[in-house]
């Protein structure tokens, strides 16, 4: 099981899906991948400073300058964050989540089969203790 990961806002987890998307790039890369309005380099530069501090980017001098990535594999973040979405808006229930899919019609029985299965194949659902503590509150 991996370990828990630091919250992230949006802006961080935003530069991260660059970088995963990416791979290695320089600050100024991942500015200039970004939607618009571009944000000042300075600020690309701190949230990938804070990124650092939080164990998800790791760096190598190049130059005069530092090429930054990804620490954190996407997919361990991924499974953390739906986990995280699990507790926090389904209590622990992976059938309630996807009984919220089925009810608003958003996934169709094909859909929502493949997604049983492949949440069984990334061992997303969560277990029993973590649905039994979600009910208690």
């Amino acid at each position: 099981m991996q370990p828990p990961f630091p919250e992230l806002t949006r802006a961080e987890e935003q530069l991260m899906q660059l970088l995963w998307q990416r791979g290695p790039s320089y600050v100024k890369d991942l500015r200039e991948a970004l939607p618009a309005p571009l944000p000042a380099l300075t600020t690309v530069s701190t949230i990938v400073r804070i990124l650092e501090q939080k164990g998800f980017v790791g760096y190598e001098p190049v130059g005069r300058g530092y090429r930054y990535h990804a620490l954190v594999a996407q997919d361990d973040y991924r499974r953390f964050s739906l986990r995280k979405l699990l507790r926090g808006y389904f209590g622990g229930s992976f059938s309630q989540l996807v009984s919220f899919f089925a009810q608003d019609e958003i996934l169709d029985a094909t859909q929502l089969d493949a997604l049983l299965r492949q949440a069984q194949l990334d061992d997303l659902t969560p277990d029993p203790d973590a649905e039994t503590e979600g009910k208690n509150h």
